[in-house]
C-alpha cells in the first residue's frame, strides 16, 4: 500500500502529478485492493490490482511485510489473461506462496473487478491468508489449504472512474461493509459558480457550494453507522489547462466522536441545503466494533473528452 498518495492533513486532500496532458487518453481501468493479514505472526499487507485495457483484462498479486518491504509479486498480464485459470508458486523468506486463480466462468460488470463465478486464492505455507470471489468450495478443493485462524482484512481500495459530469461506482466503507451506488456529481464547464454533490443510494449526503473558493476540504458524513471522513481536491478539474483528475478519499474515523463534532445537521459551510441530511443518522455507530480497524477508499476521478 505504500504507493497510495498520503491524502491526510489539515488542509484536506494534497495531489502530486495528477495532472498530464494525456490523462484521460493514458489512463487504463484500474482498482488496487489491499488486505492485511498476520503470516506467521508477522503483519504483512496484500495487494491485488485489476486492470482492463485494449490488451484485455488482467490482475497482479503483491505481498509487502509490515515495513512496506516486498515479498513478492506476480503480473497475470492481459495477454496471457485468455487462460483465465491458473497457479504460480514463489518463494519470500524460506516460506512456500502459491497463488491460485479460476476466471473461466466469472462475470464482470464495466470496471476490471469481477462481479462472481471466480475465485482468487493467496496461500502461505499451505494456508489460506486471502480468498476472494464465490468458489470458495472450489477453491479449497484445488488448493488443499486450511483456512487460517484469522481472515484476511479489507483496509484499502483505490480506483480510477471516469465521467463528464457525473461519476458512479459501487462502494463500501469498512470490510464486509454493506455496497453502496456512490455518485459524485460536478459541472465545471460553463458553471460560473460551480459545486460538487455526493450521493449514497440516491441519497445526497454533502454538498459543497462556491467550489471555487473550496476546491480542497474535508468533511465528515456518516454511512451504514460509521463515520466516514470525506477528502476532496478538485483543483485540475477548474484551474488546470490540461484533463487532469479529481481525488476523493473516503475514511472511516476510529473516534465516535470525530461525526458529532463535524456538525453534520447544521454546517453552514459545507451543507447549505436544507435538504441535505447525513446518512444513516439514526443508526450512528451502532457497532463500534466495526470501527476496530479504519478504511479507505480513493478515487480518481478523471473526465472524458
Amino acid at each position: 500500500m505504500r504507493d497510495f498518495p498520503s491524502c491526510f492533513g489539515e488542509n484536506g486532500v494534497q495531489v502530486a502529478d495528477s495532472s498530464s496532458s494525456n490523462a484521460t487518453k493514458t489512463a487504463q481501468n484500474l482498482v488496487t485492493c489491499v488486505y492485511q493479514c498476520g503470516l506467521h505472526g508477522r503483519s504483512c499487507l496484500i495487494t491485488i490490482v485489476w486492470s482492463k485495457n485494449l490488451m484485455g483484462q488482467g490482475f497482479s498479486v503483491g505481498i509487502d511485510d509490515s515495513e512496506n518491504q516486498s515479498l513478492c509479486k506476480v503480473d497475470i498480464k492481459p495477454w496471457l489473461f485468455s487462460k483465465r485459470k491458473g497457479s504460480k508458486s514463489l518463494e519470500a523468506n524460506s516460506s512456500k506462496i502459491d497463488i491460485y486463480w479460476d476466471l473461466s466462468s466469472a462475470k464482470f460488470g464495466s470496471g476490471p473487478e469481477p462481479l462472481e463465478g471466480f475465485y482468487v486464492g493467496v496461500v502461505f505455507d499451505c494456508q489460506m491468508a486471502l480468498l476472494l470471489g464465490d468458489l470458495r468450495k472450489e477453491a479449497f478443493k484445488k488448493t488443499n489449504a486450511v483456512p487460517l485462524p484469522s481472515s484476511a482484512i479489507f483496509i484499502a481500495k483505490r480506483e480510477n472512474i471516469f465521467g463528464k459530469k457525473v461519476f458512479r461506482t459501487k462502494a463500501q466503507f469498512c470490510d464486509n461493509g454493506q455496497i453502496h451506488d456512490l455518485m459524485i456529481e460536478c459541472d465545471t464547464i460553463g458553471v460560473s459558480d460551480p459545486f460538487l454533490v455526493i450521493r449514497v443510494d440516491s441519497k445526497t449526503v454533502m454538498q459543497v457550494k462556491q467550489l471555487r473558493w473550496k476546491f480542497r476540504g474535508n468533511h465528515t458524513i456518516a454511512v451504514d453507522g460509521l463515520a466516514v471522513e470525506v477528502f476532496w481536491d478538485v483543483y485540475n478539474w477548474l484551474f488546470s489547462t490540461t484533463l487532469g483528475s479529481a481525488v476523493f478519499l473516503f475514511k472511516t474515523c476510529l473516534s465516535a466522536e470525530k461525526l458529532w463534532a463535524s456538525h453534520p445537521l447544521s454546517d453552514p459551510n459545507v451543507l447549505q441545503d436544507p435538504n441535505v441530511v447525513p446518512w444513516s443518522c439514526s443508526q450512528r455507530f451502532q457497532d463500534s466494533q466495526s470501527q476496530a480497524l479504519s478504511f479507505s477508499l480513493i478515487l480518481h476521478a478523471l473526465k472524458n473528452e
